[in-house]
C-alpha cells in the first residue's frame, strides 16, 4: 500500500490558485451530448475522470480536444450506442450519461457506476425522474437500459435531496415536450453551474439552486462556451490547512458566497 507521509509543525505561505469543480465539470462534460454544435469548457480541473469521460464521448462519436484547462467537445455525430461495459463502468458519476443520452436519443445503456471505494449510492430518485418524464427504465446483466418514445414534463418530488438526481432530471427533461418542476430540489452551486451551462445551450431552467427547479423543455440546444465554477471544496481544505498551521496563504480564484456554511 502506498503511504503519504507529511512532516507538519511548518505555516504554510505563498499564493495558491484554485482549480474547476469536479463535481460540476463531471456534470458538465456528458451536458455536452445535449447540444447540436460545438461546446468549450475552460477551467476544467485536470483529472483521470475528465480523461474517462473524454474517452468516452469519443466512443459515441464526439471530435474532443483537451487542451490544459480547456476541453473542446463537438457532440455533432454523436451516435446512440449501448455502453454497457467498457470505460463507462471506470467511474462513479458516469450516471450523467443515463440523463443526457436519454435527453438527447430518448433511450441509452449504461453500465453501473464503478469507480468509487463508499458504499454504493442508490440512483433510485435518478430512476424515479425518468420514470416521471415517460421513460421505461430496467436493471438487466449489471447495466441500466432506458427507452421512451417521449419524454414529457413531470412533476418530480426527490424524497431525497440528491445532487446527482437533480442534476440527471435536468438533463433529460431540458429537450423534454413540457414542463418539469423538480421539488425538494438539492441547492449546491453546482446545481446552478449545469443550469447556467444548460441556459448558455438554449434552455430554460429557472430556480436552479433553490428547493424548486423549473424546467421548459426546449425541442433543440446549440453549443456554447462556459466556464466552470471553482472547487468549493479544494478552497476549504487550503483555508483549513493555512488556519491550522497558523500560515498567511493567498487562495486565487474563489467564489466567497460558496464557502459560506
Amino acid at each position: 500500500m502506498e503511504k503519504l507521509m507529511i512532516s507538519g509543525g511548518r505555516p504554510l505561505q505563498g499564493t495558491v490558485s484554485i482549480s474547476g469543480a469536479k463535481n460540476s465539470a463531471i456534470a458538465l462534460i456528458p451536458a455536452a451530448i445535449l447540444a447540436d454544435s460545438e461546446v468549450i469548457l475552460d477551467n476544467l480541473p485536470l483529472l483521470s475522470d475528465v480523461a474517462v469521460y473524454a474517452e468516452i464521448l469519443e466512443e459515441l462519436g464526439a471530435k474532443v480536444s483537451w487542451d490544459g484547462s480547456q476541453m473542446n467537445i463537438d457532440p455533432s455525430r454523436i451516435v446512440s450506442m449501448p455502453m454497457p461495459n467498457g470505460p463507462v463502468k471506470k467511474l462513479r458519476a458516469s450516471y450523467y450519461m443515463m440523463g443526457a443520452m436519454l435527453g438527447r436519443f430518448k433511450e441509452a445503456v449504461i453500465g453501473l457506476p464503478g469507480g468509487c471505494n463508499f458504499e454504493p449510492r442508490p440512483i433510485d430518485q435518478h430512476i424515479k425522474g425518468f420514470e416521471a418524464l415517460g421513460a421505461t427504465v430496467t436493471n438487466e446483466h449489471g447495466a441500466i437500459h432506458l427507452h421512451a418514445k417521449e419524454l414529457r414534463g413531470a412533476k418530480i418530488y426527490l424524497d431525497v435531496s440528491s445532487v446527482g438526481a437533480t442534476i440527471n432530471i435536468m438533463l433529460a427533461a431540458a429537450r423534454a415536450t413540457g414542463s418539469t418542476i423538480i421539488e425538494n430540489a438539492a441547492k449546491e452551486p453546482e446545481i446552478i453551474d449545469v443550469a447556467t451551462l444548460l441556459n448558455s445551450m438554449g434552455a430554460v431552467i429557472k430556480g436552479a439552486g433553490t428547493e424548486t427547479i423549473r424546467i421548459e423543455g426546449v425541442t433543440e440546444l446549440h453549443g456554447c462556451r462556459h466556464s466552470i465554477i471553482p472547487d468549493r471544496i479544494q478552497a476549504g481544505t487550503y483555508m483549513i490547512a493555512a488556519a491550522a498551521t497558523r500560515g498567511d496563504v493567498l487562495i486565487d480564484n474563489i467564489i466567497p458566497k460558496h464557502l459560506e456554511l
